[in-house]
């Protein structure tokens, strides 16, 4: 961790849980589950709005971005999917950002590993020269970009464990289709409800003409909207598919549950004539041929009949 930076006549940021990188006149602090003397230490040396500064402390703000021409900086609020070891499922990871003219300050919880991958490569000298370089506006799209980028090969995933489920769906047992559809379904909601949201601000941001970010940059931006569109795009595929798979087994399972009752009706029907000739003659009367010696036989014969001519009935109706 690097020695934080102590500007003139201000306190210097607290140490704990932040990092801070200087290239030329460009900062980049970093704060890791910000708290209130680090909001205070932000107060105090940059003239932020207060419900920003407020935005950074709440976990339940949406993201959103302000650009505010009565504001010489952007303030954006990202949600970013990460994957939940304890819930087994992608869950928002807020990312807040300030960044202006010559600095870009991030705020986040520390479970997004491009975030953390950025930091590590701006410990070393040429790595920070080449994240800072260029500017804040370029610095904060280098972030961006690897927030989104590392999305792809959570979707892709997905698309893989569809393909599963496709091939699976005639061979495995019911329960795991259904467990597997359902997970599916759950992690594609998800992640559409994490990321529609970032879709308008990276957007806004791509139509934004603040002086620090510069016209290239702009390009830069519109082609991390195009990405979380293409993103969008393909959750949507992805709904459309889970969809599809879950009415595809539904008819299977349906039509497996018909071949089991017609199989069970079918015995059903053979054994009735069967049961209710056992049970004639069981019956404690007096019955024609009942002492007769071949009486067994004859009774035997008569119950195969019955079930021989039940069974060529089915097999004529091709339900055998």
């Amino acid at each position: 961790m690097t020695e934080p930076h102590r500007p003139h006549k201000l306190p210097p940021a607290p140490y704990l849980m932040q990092r801070q990188f200087d290239h030329h006149d460009l900062t980049w602090l970093d704060l890791l589950h910000p708290r209130e003397d680090q909001i205070g230490y932000l107060r105090q040396r940059y003239a932020f709005h207060e419900l920003h500064l407020a935005d950074v402390i709440s976990a339940q703000q949406r993201p959103k971005i302000d650009d505010s021409p009565a504001l010489d900086y952007i303030f954006l609020v990202l949600h970013i999917p990460a994957y939940n070891e304890l819930n087994r499922l992608p869950t928002a990871s807020e990312v807040d950002c300030f960044v202006g003219d010559n600095y870009l300050i991030t705020a986040h919880d520390g479970r997004l590993r491009p975030l953390v991958r950025l930091l590590q490569t701006a410990e070393g000298e040429r790595g920070r020269s080449e994240l800072m370089g260029r500017g804040s506006g370029y610095l904060l799209y280098r972030l961006m970009d690897a927030l989104i980028a590392n999305l792809y090969p959570l979707v892709y995933s997905i698309y893989e464990r569809l393909d599963r489920i496709d091939i699976e769906m005639f061979k495995e047992p019911a329960q795991e289709i259904v467990q597997e559809i359902s997970l599916v379904r759950r992690d594609v909601i998800s992640l559409r409800r994490i990321l529609r949201p970032n879709i308008g601000v990276v957007q806004e941001l791509a139509r934004c003409k603040r002086p620090f970010l510069h016209l290239d940059e702009g390009e830069y931006f519109g082609d991390l909207a195009d990405a979380v569109s293409k993103l969008w795009d393909m959750l949507e595929e992805q709904k459309e598919i889970v969809e599809g798979l879950d009415a595809t087994f539904s008819s299977l399972a349906s039509h497996r549950i018909n071949q089991e009752m017609r199989t069970f009706t079918l015995i059903t029907v053979i054994f009735l004539p069967m049961t209710l000739i056992a049970s004639v003659l069981g019956m404690n009367v007096m019955i024609p041929l009942a002492e007769h010696p071949w009486s067994l036989l004859f009774a035997l014969l008569l119950i195969l009949a019955f079930a021989g001519a039940m069974i060529a009935l089915f097999r004529h109706r091709g339900w055998l």
